[in-house]
């Protein structure tokens, strides 16, 4: 199991180191701290929005899990956008790199 292989299967996860129990972000296939083998969890939601913006009618944001993840990426909806809301993944995809859509939690 890996990051990129879950997220081709609709799932957002991040590597916990089994020795040390550190989350290792980015992604990585081995602990940053301890160099200790990672297992993958699914990632703490909701997440909170930290700036978004729009081009051509897509809203864009970054949204930070966990106090440390911070993933860019797509916005569901039409209504107006405020840092400090509660996002959640509506989906997630890996193809070249990753793809996240957020909606309002």
């Amino acid at each position: 199991m890996s990051f990129e292989s879950e997220l081709r299967q609709g799932r957002f996860t991040v590597g916990e180191c089994e020795k040390c129990h550190k989350t290792s972000w980015p992604p990585s296939e081995f602990c940053s701290n301890c160099f200790g083998n990672l297992k993958y969890r699914p990632v703490k939601e909701p997440g909170i929005l930290l700036e978004c913006s729009s081009k051509d009618g897509t809203i864009f944001g970054i949204v930070k899990f966990e106090d440390s993840i911070k993933i860019i990426g797509t916005i569901n909806g039409n209504v107006e956008q405020k840092p400090g809301q509660m996002m959640r993944v509506a989906s997630c995809d890996f193809d070249k790199s990753p793809k996240f859509t957020f909606t309002k939690s």
